[in-house]
């Protein structure tokens, strides 16, 4: 058989036989991804609640006030889970444009001087709509990564190409990058950057195309940054914490001090010091800041552990994924989330500047939350068509 018939046997879905059973069985890859999630996310609870219920009573709302309304997301997504672990994931390519206008036009929402009734200022910055009920830059992270992906498929060899290739991805991707730095965000607009990069390389992108994109880059992000006096302040305090000013490096000192206080062990679950008002949003920005002071090394490196494992799944997955666009979108969503966790902790223990990123599955934020679980049915669902295939040979 010629390897072109193998790759079109390969892509094929083999009939039905109507066993419901059959057709939505989940591949090992997928079970074991499903353990860690749910691992994850119950890990998460029990951390939330002993980082957020002194914020909550401070607030004069119940101890548990933040860990219901998590509870609360779980539940949404656990339907966005299952639903997502149902629909084929090949539809999400025909899904690529209207996903992209529809975040679009709501990250535009976010940063209109006409908006701000819907899309208020909280912490200095104005990311979400609707008080704090939604947020659009989460949905960016999924909806570059399948937008992506969807166009590497529709170009084929003209990716190889700088202007007809790579020049609609700079030109997109950019757009979200501005939107999402207007809120100001810029620790997600190079997330997006990063995301797409990565979904370029694994379509086969020239490596000198981002060499030259970078250099025409560099000097316009860095024009931009010496205008966003935060980011200047940040990477002051990441370089030098000594000298930065105390309101912009107290932070990550605060993190630090948690995290060293844990030692090897910890100093026991609920027993931390530093969400008694010490260090700033324990609960979502630095959750693992908590985990490191009260479940100590070994705590962190269990959880930097989990999510190598399900980094390691994923890519599982996306290497036998029946198409190349579900094998696009399964690389894809895996360093979403992967590379979001590991910047994570990698603020809270001092490795990187400072930035406003969530630990996906852990930290408070029912968005972040609800889009991990979607992302995480999407790569089961991948899993599960790479089992049909099988079952049908």
């Amino acid at each position: 058989m010629s390897g072109r018939a193998e790759a079109a046997q390969r892509r094929t879905p083999p009939a039905s036989d109507g066993s419901t059973r059959e057709r939505w069985r989940i591949g090992a890859e997928g079970r074991a991804l499903v353990l860690v999630t749910a691992a994850l996310v119950a890990f998460g609870l029990a951390v939330l609640y002993s980082a957020s219920e002194y914020a909550a009573v401070q607030a004069g709302r119940s101890g548990s006030y933040y860990l219901l309304r998590q509870v609360a997301g779980i539940g949404l997504g656990i339907v966005c889970f299952a639903a997502a672990a149902k629909i084929d994931a090949e539809r999400w390519s025909q899904w690529a444009w209207p996903l992209m206008w529809l975040t679009l036009g709501l990250m535009l929402l976010t940063v209109l001087p006409f908006t701000q009734s819907i899309a208020p200022r909280i912490h200095g910055s104005r990311r979400f709509l609707f008080g704090a009920s939604v947020q659009p830059s989460e949905l960016g992270k999924i909806v570059v990564v399948v937008w992506s992906a969807m166009l590497v498929v529709r170009k084929g060899s003209a990716l190889r190409r700088l202007t007809k290739g790579v020049l609609p991805f700079v030109v997109v991707v950019g757009t979200m990058d501005l939107l999402v730095t207007l809120e100001p965000d810029l620790s997600t607009a190079m997330l997006y950057t990063l995301l797409a990069a990565v979904v370029l390389f694994a379509g086969g992108v020239r490596i000198g195309h981002f060499i030259v994109i970078g250099a025409l880059a560099v000097p316009l992000l860095w024009h931009k940054a010496e205008r966003l006096q935060y980011v200047m302040l940040r990477a002051h305090s990441y370089w030098d914490p000594g000298k930065a000013p105390e309101r912009i490096a107290y932070q990550l000192k605060q993190s630090l001090v948690a995290v060293g206080s844990g030692g090897l062990l910890g100093v026991g679950f609920g027993r931390g010091w530093q969400q008694f008002g010490f260090l700033p949003f324990p609960f979502n920005d630095f959750i693992a800041s908590n985990i490191g002071e009260e479940w100590g090394f070994l705590g962190l490196a269990a959880l930097t552990g989990a999510f190598a494992l399900y980094g390691w799944l994923g890519l599982r997955i996306a290497r036998a994924a029946r198409t190349p666009f579900q094998q696009l979108l399964a690389v894809g969503l895996t360093t979403a989330t992967a590379m979001n966790a590991y910047l994570h902790i990698g603020v809270v223990i001092g490795l990187l500047p400072t930035t406003g990123l969530t630990l996906p599955f852990i930290s408070y934020g029912r968005s972040s939350l609800i889009l991990s679980l979607l992302s995480t049915g999407i790569l089961v669902n991948i899993g599960s068509a790479r089992e049909r295939v099988r079952a049908g040979r």
